[in-house]
């Protein structure tokens, strides 16, 4: 079979404008930062990923500032330092673009591909949103992709969503597996979001996340 390419629909998705109250909060941060990204955040990684790892949506900081996904901000650290341990990513720390950093058999997106004001899009935005999820985790499963983490229960329901299963049937818990009806068995992995607020609060540690990943690998044979 042939790899459906990630690159269909990156060039619409960086054109997005359809959320008036995101593009119009994205507007007045490219005008306080001109530097900065200020654009909807396309995934990065492996086009044919054995995992798909689904964000929130971009930081401030972070994608927002750089353009790829959990890059340049906190919420990073423990992600790309576990992807490293657990042989995703060719460097435990990702900085920018151009800093040479691969993922292997990875690749991570969000749920909402825009910075949110307050991080918090509002529902009707991540359902429009959504449609581009779909894409993602439908091509992800044709070619070949076994295992979705959800980091953080929005992320999870948007899962479910893009592939419209009931959020009632599969109960965000961290440390959870799902056995879905996707695929040759798509299974979807939970974990609490890692952002700032989550590990300097312990609510997750190092050793929690690092748990999810291990499980992750026996069932992708790592």
């Amino acid at each position: 079979m042939t790899a459906i390419s990630p690159s269909g629909c990156d060039q619409e998705i960086l054109n997005c404008r359809q959320c008036p109250r995101l593009a119009g909060f994205l507007q007045t941060v490219k005008n306080r930062y001109p530097d900065y990204h200020a654009r909807p955040v396309i995934s990065f990684g492996d086009p044919t990923p054995k995992l798909l790892i689904v964000g929130l949506a971009p930081g401030m900081h972070g994608a927002n500032r750089t353009g790829r996904p959990f890059t340049g901000d906190y919420a990073g650290i423990l992600l790309y330092r576990t992807l490293h341990r657990f042989g995703f990513a060719t460097h435990s720390e990702s900085v920018s673009q151009d800093d040479g950093l691969r993922l292997i058999g990875c690749r991570i997106t969000n749920a909402v591909k825009c910075l949110p004001p307050e991080n918090k899009p509002v529902l009707q935005e991540i359902k429009q949103c959504n449609r581009y999820l779909s894409m993602e985790i439908n091509r992800f499963a044709q070619n070949g992709g076994v295992s979705v983490l959800a980091l953080g229960t929005v992320a999870h329901q948007a899962v479910l969503m893009s592939l419209q299963l009931k959020a009632k049937d599969y109960a965000f818990a961290h440390g959870a597996a799902h056995c879905l009806p996707v695929g040759n068995g798509l299974r979807l992995y939970d974990s609490y979001h890692c952002s700032r607020y989550n590990t300097q609060t312990k609510r997750l540690t190092t050793e929690m996340f690092e748990r999810v990943f291990a499980q992750i690998g026996e069932d992708i044979n790592l």
